[in-house]
């Protein structure tokens, strides 16, 4: 395993125990908030394999929920994250999942409010990273370190370039770009990690570009 500094080992500030099973699982808590755009009313929290068997003495129970209501990975009160969000009514529901997965430290978020929901995959690498590695049902590699725009359209010519395009006027550089559909002409979703967190007015923008659905956005 390559690291690019020291602190990739010693891994981020954070309320413990663990990077992995509490950094990382608040990352991706936070990951999803910020892809539903708001705090959810309830969640439905699968837990897999080494989550699964230790989520409660690791804190990941409480880490996923805490990133849920919005913490940073050393917000003091990321320990009581469970007791606030019962405190707001949100709904929290934890599944063991005894299905077979690709890493040892998966969950699987199913979040929402009375009107929308979303579902994704997440998992902690180490040392506090994650990946996500899906949204509803769409297949992607989203590290959640660096902002990042989602975007939801329709598979048609043009929405890509619609898109670059917008971005390019706006002098938003793209670190990393995919795209991903699961069928011909049906919808698809284009995931982009941008150099800096894009401004509201450039998502208006993109967000009334044509064949564009739906635009969500990850801050870093």
């Amino acid at each position: 395993m390559k690291f690019n500094s020291v602190f990739d080992i010693i891994g981020p500030v954070m309320i413990g125990p663990s990077s992995s099973h509490t950094a990382g699982a608040a990352r991706i808590g936070k990951a999803a908030r910020n892809l539903f755009g708001e705090e959810p009313t309830w969640a439905r929290i699968y837990l897999y394999e080494s989550f699964a068997k230790t989520y409660k003495g690791h804190g990941t129970d409480f880490a996923l929920v805490g990133g849920l209501l919005g913490f940073e990975t050393d917000d003091t009160r990321m320990s009581k994250a469970l007791e606030i969000a019962k405190e707001k009514n949100m709904k929290v529901e934890f599944i063991e999942d005894s299905s077979a997965v690709d890493h040892p430290n998966t969950a699987r978020l199913v979040i929402g409010n009375d009107q929308d929901e979303i579902e994704l995959i997440g998992i902690s690498i180490g040392g506090g990273k994650v990946e996500i590695t899906e949204l509803n049902g769409f297949a992607l590699r989203l590290s959640g370190n660096h902002p990042a725009i989602l975007i939801m359209h329709n598979d048609r010519f043009g929405a890509i370039a619609s898109v670059t395009k917008i971005l390019a006027k706006h002098e938003v550089n793209i670190g990393h770009m995919e795209v991903n559909r699961k069928d011909v002409g049906k919808e698809a979703l284009m995931v982009i990690e941008v150099d800096q967190n894009v401004d509201d007015r450039v998502l208006h923008e993109l967000d009334n570009a044509e064949h564009i659905i739906q635009i969500s956005k990850i801050v870093s």
